[in-house]
């Protein structure tokens, strides 16, 4: 296991996190969405008006499956665990870390987005919904849960670090 995955609904710190613990861990960071966005030559609302959301996800599907094969920490978009053959391919390659954050602390991060279409095209109450279906796909996606609430960014770093030493030790 080469890989640090980070999971999580959007705006529940995946890509905060993953640039603090590259600098601490020195190894590469990648944003999953932003790997894509880069092979595209298109940001994600526009991937999502042209091609769809299904479209979207195999990108994401195909990322996880062809990316390089080094030690590296990767944030991953807000839907890949769904995806049955995501979440074993994610596990078999790496440490999964959930960074679970409560509805209203995201809700807070995320609302008036602009780069986030499912944002842009739904209710509070339906995001709220879609956070809840999720949730239990990254539970059984991940390793390890780690629970934003009333962390800083520097503690919850510090204990995917942890994390990170320990299963390194142990391999």
């Amino acid at each position: 296991m080469k890989k640090i995955y980070l999971i999580g609904f959007m705006g529940s710190g995946k890509s905060a996190i993953g640039r603090r613990l590259s600098y601490s861990l020195k190894i590469p960071y990648y944003d999953m969405d932003q790997e894509i966005v880069k092979k595209m030559g298109m940001s994600i609302p526009e991937i999502f008006a042209t091609y769809g959301e299904t479209f979207f996800r195999q990108q994401e599907h195909e990322f996880l499956k062809t990316f390089r094969d080094e030690w590296c920490i990767i944030s991953t978009g807000g839907g890949v665990a769904v995806n049955p053959s995501n979440r074993k391919h994610m596990r078999k390659t790496g440490l999964v870390l959930f960074l679970d954050a409560t509805f209203s602390d995201i809700w807070k991060r995320i609302h008036r987005d602009v780069n986030r279409p499912i944002v842009q095209s739904s209710t509070r109450e339906e995001l709220e919904a879609l956070y809840s279906f999720r949730k239990r796909h990254y539970k059984a996606a991940k390793h390890i849960t780690i629970k934003t609430e009333g962390r800083s960014l520097r503690q919850i770093t510090e204990y995917a670090a942890f994390q990170f030493h320990r299963l390194k030790t142990n391999n």
